[in-house]
């Protein structure tokens, strides 16, 4: 991408990182998905996969508003997914409380990664007078803090409980 011009080319750079990042996401979540044990833990990993689904088709709906398409690789979740991978599937323990714990840790930083990117791309959508996508945005947003904050509670329901033995 060349330097943004203006506040649209910042909003549409915005939604391609945000379609790399969902991408990214999504694969490194249903490895996730499949190596966790939690049975709750589980759901919420596969709830989150058509989630992310929704909001990439929410999000390219909203760049062909404006006129374009495609993707722009997203280096920040390229960095999460990599930690991701890692810590929760290469060096946690498999197949027990531990490596839960691990996997939950490094979904919830990618979701926060998320908040910020759909964040910043709703107040683009606000200032570019783009109410519609604005609205949008925002609910992914909250769909994403949702998401985080149901993953917390299963971290201190059970999953955290399950791994201090």
């Amino acid at each position: 991408m060349s330097a943004p011009k203006n506040l649209e080319d910042c909003y549409t750079h915005e939604l391609k990182d945000l379609i790399s990042a969902n991408d990214q996401m999504k694969k490194v979540v249903k490895d996730l998905h499949d190596a966790a044990e939690n049975d709750d833990l589980k759901s919420m990993l596969k709830k989150t996969i058509d989630g992310i689904e929704k909001h990439t088709q929410t999000t390219e709906q909203l760049l062909a508003d404006c006129g374009e398409s495609g993707k722009e690789h997203c280096k920040g979740m390229e960095g999460l997914v990599k930690e991701a991978r890692k810590h929760a599937l290469e060096e946690a323990p498999h197949l027990n409380a531990v490596q839960d714990v691990v996997i939950l840790t490094q979904y919830q930083r990618m979701c926060h990664y998320g908040i910020c990117g759909f964040g910043s791309a709703a107040a683009f959508a606000e200032g570019l007078c783009k109410s519609d996508h604005a609205d949008k945005l925002d609910q992914i947003t909250a769909d994403i803090y949702g998401s985080d904050e149901e993953m917390t509670k299963v971290a201190e329901s059970c999953v955290n409980l399950a791994a201090k033995a």
